[in-house]
C-alpha cells in the first residue's frame, strides 16, 4: 500500500475507533515523519481525554536493593556485602510516608529486590505498618516478579500471597518486571527471572481478585519494533480476558552501570515514538503514561502531544533508574508538575492511585481548554 494510502487508511481507522494491526504497528515503527506520527496518537488520546494530563502526588520507597537475581540490565541489585547495598526498616518506611499522611488521593508506590533474607511475614507486616499510619494511603505495591518470590517464601500459591497482601492493606500493582513479554529477550537478559507467561498470569490472578495493576515495557536495549509489538498485542489480548489494566508505561532503558552499559541510550525521539504507537495499539488500556523519571522531563512534556494522558506524580527518590544513570530529578513538587502541564498547552488534574480525578473537570467548551499545539 502507498504511503499516504496507509496514513488515510490508519487515521479512518483511529476515527472510527477501529483496531490496528501488527503490521500497521509496523509500519508505524517504519514511519519517518514523527510529528504525523503524534497527531495520529494525539487524536485517539483527544477522543478519550480531552486536554486534560493527570498526575498523581506520590512517593517510592524502593525497600532494599538487595536480591537474589541478576538480570544484564540491572544497575540497582547487590549481594549481602558488596558496596552500595542497602536495606529499609518497617520503621524507616512509615516514617518517609510522614509528608503523605493526611494527603487526600496519595499514593505510596512500593518495589525493591528479591532480598534474601527477609521472611515472607516481613512484606504484610510491611503494609500493614503503612496501612495503621495513615488508612487513606493507597498502597501500590510489588512488581510479579516479586509476588512470585513471595509465594516461594511462604511456600503457598500465588493467589493466597495476594489475597493475603490484599488483606493488609494492598490496593494495587505496579507493571514492572515485564521488560518485553517475548521468549528471546527473557532468554537472554533475565533467564532466572519469571517468563512472559507467568508475568501475564499473575496479573491475571490480580484482576480476578480486583487487584488493579499497571502494564510496563523497558525498551532500547536489544528488542526489536516487532517484540514491541509482540510485547503490546500480549497486553490488550490480556486485557481483553479480563481487563483489569488500568495504564501501560513504556519505559527508556538506561544501560549505565549495567551489563550492557556499550548500548546507546534511546533518543528522546524513540521515546515519543513508543509512546505514540501504544496509544494507537492498545485500544484498551485507558491511560498511556509517560514516566517523566525513565523518559526525562523534556520528552515527558512533550509526549502529551504524542498519546500521553498522564505524567505519573511526584515521585520522591525513585533509585532504581538514578543508579543506572538517569539525570533526572529525584522527585517533582507538585507545583513543579502542574506548571510542566500548563507549560505544554494541557490541562493539569490531580488524580487518585486508580485515576479518578480529584479536582473539577473544565467545563465543556471553556476557552481556557483549547487545545493548542
Amino acid at each position: 500500500m502507498a504511503r499516504g494510502d496507509l496514513r488515510r487508511t490508519l487515521t479512518a481507522k483511529v476515527q472510527t475507533g477501529q483496531r490496528l494491526t501488527m503490521e500497521e504497528g509496523l509500519a508505524l515503527y517504519a514511519e519517518p515523519d514523527l510529528t504525523w506520527l503524534g497527531q495520529l496518537a494525539n487524536l485517539r488520546r483527544e477522543q478519550a481525554f480531552g486536554n486534560r494530563t493527570t498526575y498523581v502526588v506520590n512517593l517510592h520507597l524502593n525497600y532494599t536493593n538487595f536480591c537474589v537475581g541478576s538480570c544484564l540490565f540491572c544497575a540497582f541489585a547487590r549481594k549481602p556485602g558488596e558496596p552500595g547495598g542497602y536495606e529499609m526498616t518497617v520503621e524507616e518506611m512509615v516514617e518517609r510516608i510522614r509528608p503523605l499522611r493526611g494527603v487526600p488521593g496519595a499514593e505510596v508506590h512500593i518495589v525493591g529486590g528479591l532480598h534474601p533474607g527477609h521472611p515472607y511475614r516481613f512484606y504484610p507486616d510491611l503494609l500493614e505498618a503503612l496501612h495503621r499510619a495513615d488508612p487513606g494511603l493507597h498502597l501500590k505495591a510489588f512488581t510479579a516478579v516479586e509476588i512470585e518470590h513471595f509465594a516461594g517464601l511462604a511456600g503457598r500459591r500465588v493467589e493466597w500471597v495476594l489475597q493475603d497482601l490484599q488483606a493488609h492493606g494492598l490496593g494495587s500493582m505496579p507493571g514492572g518486571g515485564a521488560e518485553v513479554l517475548v521468549e528471546r529477550i527473557h532468554r537472554k537478559l533475565h533467564p532466572a527471572k519469571i517468563a512472559p507467561e507467568r508475568w501475564l498470569e499473575i496479573h491475571g490472578c490480580a484482576h480476578r481478585l480486583g487487584i488493579p495493576t499497571s502494564a510496563t515495557m523497558l525498551a532500547g536495549h536489544i528488542e526489536t519494533p516487532a517484540e514491541r509489538l509482540e510485547h503490546m498485542d500480549r497486553l490488550r489480548r490480556a486485557q481483553e480476558r479480563g481487563g483489569g489494566f488500568l495504564a501501560f508505561i513504556p519505559l527508556r532503558f538506561h544501560p549505565a552501570n549495567t551489563r550492557l552499559a556499550g548500548l546507546p541510550l534511546m533518543s528522546d525521539e524513540g521515546v515519543l515514538r513508543d509512546l505514540a504507537i501504544s496509544r494507537l495499539m492498545l485500544d484498551n488500556i485507558p491511560h498511556v503514561k509517560a514516566y517523566w523519571v525513565m523518559a526525562g522531563l523534556e520528552a515527558a512534556a512533550r509526549a502529551q502531544w504524542f498519546g500521553a494522558d498522564d505524567l505519573d506524580g511526584t515521585v520522591v527518590e525513585e533509585r532504581i533508574t538514578h543508579m543506572a544513570g538517569c539525570l533526572s530529578p529525584a522527585g517533582l513538587a507538585e507545583e513543579t508538575l502542574r506548571g510542566m502541564i500548563l507549560e505544554a498547552g494541557r490541562e493539569p488534574v490531580r488524580r487518585d492511585a486508580l485515576y479518578r480525578p480529584l479536582e473539577p473537570l473544565p467545563v465543556e467548551g471553556d476557552a481556557s481548554c483549547a487545545s493548542s499545539s
